[in-house]
């Protein structure tokens, strides 16, 4: 999985990283958005407009936020990956 939106997104869903996403990966999920780990190209251009700072690469998601990549992989029932 790429990139990850993390639940400081909850209750914000500026939809920044929706405008820049080059491949449209980026869905509402409710509560917050989130990001399709199939669709997503790895481009990063996400980050930079995210104004909670509520996405990151998986590896890099930080401790307490790690059901941010579950709940992506229930959102898109991508699970295996």
């Amino acid at each position: 999985m790429p990139y990850v939106i993390t639940e400081r997104c909850v209750g914000q869903k500026d939809k920044s990283c929706v405008e820049v996403c080059p491949v449209d990966c980026i869905h509402d999920a409710g509560e917050q958005m989130m990001i399709d780990p199939i669709e997503c190209v790895d481009c990063g251009a996400c980050v930079p407009v995210c104004p909670v700072d509520a996405i990151f690469t998986e590896v890099d998601v930080p401790a307490g936020d790690e059901g941010s990549i579950t709940a992506a992989r229930t959102f898109f029932d991508t699970e295996s990956l």
